[in-house]
């Protein structure tokens, strides 16, 4: 199955029109790293890929058994989240240049 996804990854549609990384490239190599357990390698090439799959779960859990605070810990999540993919977009970009 590994094999397969490494033989049949998307093209990134920003970085072949606009010729630079878009802030999601790196998921689809991430998701095989960690599929083949390299945690690492996977943290190195889209570092909010574990805490995303992280709140998904908990979203599917909260939706299931309706925590109390499950809304707000998703919203905090979300916040985390998003700046650790801007945050990492910034530096990937700075340090094209």
């Amino acid at each position: 199955m590994i094999e397969w996804l490494e033989n049949h990854q998307q093209a990134c549609f920003y970085k072949r029109f606009f010729g630079i990384e878009c802030p999601g490239c790196g998921m689809q190599r991430a998701f095989i790293e960690l599929l083949k357990g390299n945690i690492y390698q996977s943290f190195v090439l889209f570092p909010a890929f574990i805490p995303l799959l992280v709140m998904f779960g908990f979203l599917l859990l909260h939706i299931i058994f309706k925590f109390k605070n499950g809304a707000r810990i998703l919203l905090y999540m979300f916040i985390g989240n998003t700046s650790i993919v801007v945050i990492s977009y910034l530096i990937k970009i700075i340090n094209l240049k």
